[in-house]
C-alpha cells in the first residue's frame, strides 16, 4: 500500500486515495443458547466449532447472561486436550468500575481478589451477577492465536453485569494462558448455580 501525501490543496481536490486492504472480517462460527446449563463449552471439532489455526483471533460475545444463583461470578476454563479436561495455568490482572442505582457509591480500582497467578482453576471474568428477573450480564472476550505452539495465549475481557445489590459492575480482565500447547477448548460457567439463559457467540477474525 502506498502512502498518500497531501499538499495544501483542499481534500475535495484530491482525485483518489490508496485503498487499505487486509483489515479482516468477523465470521460467526457458533452460537450457543444457555438453558439452565451448568456449563457452555466450545471445543474445536465438536458440534461445528472451529478453534484452531483457521483464525489468528477468536472473539466470544456474551449476550444477556442470567444466572440461577445470586451473587455469583462468571468464569472460564481453557483446555489443551479437546475438552477431555479443563484447567491450564493462567495469570491475569483485573480492575473494575462500579456504580449503584442510587448513585452514591462509585468505585474504580484494582481487584486483587479477582486476579490469578498460575491458577489452574476457573478464571474470573465478572463478579456478583444478580439473579433478579431483570438482571443480566453482557460482554466480550478476545482470545489471540490459541493454536500457536511457540508462545503463551493472551486474552482480553470486558464485561458488564447487574450486581445482586443493584450495582452496575464494569470489569476489565486481561491475562495469558501459560502454555505453548494449542488451546482448543474453552468452557464458561458461574461460580454457583447454572447459566439460566443467554447467548454465547463465537466469531473468528481473519
Amino acid at each position: 500500500m502506498s502512502i498518500i501525501k497531501l499538499n495544501n490543496r483542499a481534500v475535495k481536490d484530491v482525485s483518489a486515495f490508496g485503498s487499505i486492504t487486509g483489515l479482516g472480517s468477523l465470521t460467526l462460527i457458533k452460537k450457543q443458547t444457555a438453558s439452565s446449563s451448568a456449563t457452555v463449552s466450545f471445543v474445536d471439532g465438536s458440534s461445528g466449532v472451529v478453534l484452531d489455526n483457521t483464525y489468528k483471533e477468536y472473539i466470544f460475545y456474551f449476550l444477556n447472561l442470567h444466572t440461577s444463583a445470586s451473587s455469583t461470578g462468571f468464569k472460564f476454563k481453557p483446555s489443551i486436550n479437546g475438552g477431555a479436561s479443563y484447567g491450564v495455568a493462567t495469570t491475569t490482572t483485573s480492575f473494575m468500575a462500579e456504580q449503584s442505582e442510587s448513585s452514591n457509591d462509585p468505585f474504580l480500582g484494582y481487584r486483587t481478589g479477582n486476579d490469578h497467578a498460575q491458577d489452574t482453576g476457573s478464571i474470573f471474568i465478572s463478579e456478583n451477577f444478580g439473579n433478579d428477573n431483570d438482571q443480566s450480564g453482557s460482554g466480550i472476550m478476545r482470545l489471540f492465536n490459541p493454536s500457536d505452539t511457540t508462545f503463551v495465549k493472551h486474552f482480553l475481557v470486558e464485561m458488564h453485569s447487574s450486581h445482586s445489590a443493584d450495582y452496575l459492575d464494569h470489569c476489565f480482565v486481561s491475562g495469558y494462558i501459560n502454555t505453548t500447547s494449542a488451546v482448543n477448548g474453552i468452557q464458561f460457567l458461574f461460580d454457583s448455580g447454572n447459566i439460566d439463559s443467554g447467548d454465547i457467540l463465537l466469531f473468528g477474525l481473519n
